[in-house]
């Protein structure tokens, strides 16, 4: 593959995928923003974690983040408390209904993916089923 031919699926690959996530994203009832379920999210996958390295995984600033889980908190998806080993620093935990919220999303975003798949050609689904190992290797250290 030439570096045109690359650089041109490389655009191409990027738009693709984040029409897709943000098509995907606006499917399903109103609720918290985009970065209050990603963070949500990644509190119910990881588990109890600090606000600075939410922050870091989420790839936003201390402030930011401060932000998002105060509103979360108020929310009721959240639950906050200061850390044991160091009581200036604060934990975050996701609520029972903070879980229940990130597993709805989660649900209304791959009905509405299927829906999707379901209009492709069978080619289409079986090139794109194809190509998921692909996709994983690319997000696989993140």
């Amino acid at each position: 593959m030439t570096s045109t031919s690359v650089q041109d699926v490389s655009g191409r690959l990027y738009l693709a995928v984040g029409r897709l996530s943000r098509s995907l994203r606006q499917a399903g009832v109103p609720g918290p923003g985009h970065g209050a379920i990603s963070a949500l999210a990644t509190l119910v996958h990881a588990g109890q974690l600090r606000l600075g390295d939410l922050a870091a995984k989420e790839g936003v600033a201390a402030a930011t983040m401060s932000r998002i889980i105060a509103s979360l908190v108020e929310a009721g998806y959240v639950s906050r408390e200061s850390d044991p080993i160091d009581r200036r620093a604060w934990l975050a935990k996701a609520t029972e209904e903070g879980e229940r919220l990130v597993s709805g999303v989660r649900s209304t975003r791959v009905q509405e993916l299927n829906r999707r798949l379901d209009r492709l050609s069978p080619e289409h689904r079986e090139a794109l089923t194809a190509a998921i190992p692909a996709l994983e290797a690319l997000i696989a250290d993140d």
